[in-house]
C-alpha cells in the first residue's frame, strides 16, 4: 500500500502501518521442520485459540502467501477468474443505488469508528492486519490493534443479551461444535461499514454474522464466516475461507486513532472521489 495513493478513508491505516516495522522486525525465518505440531488444548479438551494471528506480515509487509479471498485467481486458459462475491456486490437495487451516492468522505473509519466486520475479511483484524485471541475456561477474548478494540465472547451456553444497546461490533456468543468454535453476532448499530479504505459497504441494524474458527495445528488458524442482512442484501454473503498464521511475537500493540491524527485526510476527503452528496 503506497501512502501516495492513500484516500481519506485510509487515514487510519497511516497510524497503524507505522507499527509494521516493529512487527516485521520480530519475524525470523523458521527453523522448525515442515511437520506442524498439533493445536494446543485447554484443560476442558477444547482447542486453545490463544495467540497473535496475522497473514505473515503487517500492513506494508509482504505475507507468506496470497491472502484468502483476495484477487489474483486465474481462470481456465490463463484468463483472470471472476472475483468472489463481496458484501456490497449482493446489494438489493435500492442499496446499490444508495451506495453510488457515498464516497471516501462518508467512510466511518475517517472518524475513528471501527468496521462491523473487517477490511481483510477477518473480523479479528478490523482495519488492520494483526489481532490477538485470549481464551479462558468461559470466554474467548478477541483483541484488535486498530482502535485498540475488543470483543468478549462467552461460550457457557448463555443467550444473546437483550438488555444492552446496539454496538459497532455487535453482541457475540459462542459455542463449540467439536473442535470448531462458532461465534454468533447480532445487535449491530447501522452507522459503520463492513470494510474500510473507501470500500462503500454500509449495512443495516439487521446484520447477523456467524463465524467458525478452527485451529488446524499449532501455527494455523482457519476462519469461515457468513454475513446476513435481509434489509440490504439479496442473499447471505459467504466469505472465502481465511487462513492465518501464528505470529512470532505474543503481544499486540496499541494503535489508537484520534481526530488530530487524521485531520488532514478529513479535509482532503471531499476532493477525493466526492460522490453525489
Amino acid at each position: 500500500m503506497k501512502h501516495s495513493m492513500m484516500t481519506a478513508a485510509m487515514a487510519g491505516a497511516l497510524v497503524w502501518s507505522l507499527a509494521g516495522a516493529s512487527h516485521l522486525a520480530a519475524q525470523a525465518p523458521s527453523t522448525e521442520t515442515a511437520t506442524a505440531k498439533p493445536a494446543p488444548r485447554m484443560a476442558d479438551g477444547h482447542p486453545d485459540l490463544s495467540g497473535v494471528w496475522w497473514r505473515g506480515a503487517d500492513i506494508g509487509g509482504r505475507g507468506a502467501g496470497p491472502p484468502g479471498g483476495r484477487g489474483g485467481a486465474q481462470g481456465g486458459g490463463g484468463a483472470p477468474a471472476q472475483p468472489p462475491p463481496s458484501f456490497s456486490s449482493l446489494y438489493q437495487p435500492w442499496a446499490l443505488a444508495h451506495a453510488k451516492t457515498l464516497a471516501d468522505k462518508n467512510d466511518p473509519t475517517v472518524h475513528c469508528l471501527p468496521t462491523a466486520f473487517g477490511t481483510l475479511s477477518v473480523s479479528l483484524f478490523d482495519v488492520g492486519a494483526v489481532g490477538q485471541i485470549i481464551q479462558t475456561p468461559k470466554f474467548v477474548v478477541m483483541l484488535t490493534e486498530t482502535y485498540h478494540g475488543f470483543q468478549i465472547i462467552p461460550f457457557d451456553g448463555r443467550p444473546h443479551r437483550d438488555d444492552v444497546p446496539p454496538s459497532y461490533r455487535g453482541d457475540a456468543v459462542g459455542r463449540w461444535e467439536g473442535d470448531t468454535f462458532v461465534v454468533d453476532k447480532t445487535n449491530f448499530t447501522d452507522d459503520t461499514w463492513i470494510s474500510a479504505e473507501g470500500r462503500v459497504s454500509f449495512h443495516s441494524d439487521a446484520l447477523h454474522i456467524v463465524e467458525r474458527y478452527r485451529r488446524v495445528d499449532a501455527k494455523t488458524l482457519e476462519i469461515e464466516a457468513t454475513l446476513e442482512d435481509p434489509k440490504v442484501l439479496t442473499k447471505p454473503w459467504v466469505v472465502p475461507k481465511q487462513t492465518l498464521q501464528l505470529a512470532p511475537f505474543d503481544q499486540i500493540i496499541q494503535l489508537a486513532c484520534s481526530d488530530d491524527d487524521i485531520q488532514g485526510f478529513k479535509e482532503a476527503a471531499p476532493q477525493q472521489n466526492p460522490g453525489k452528496n
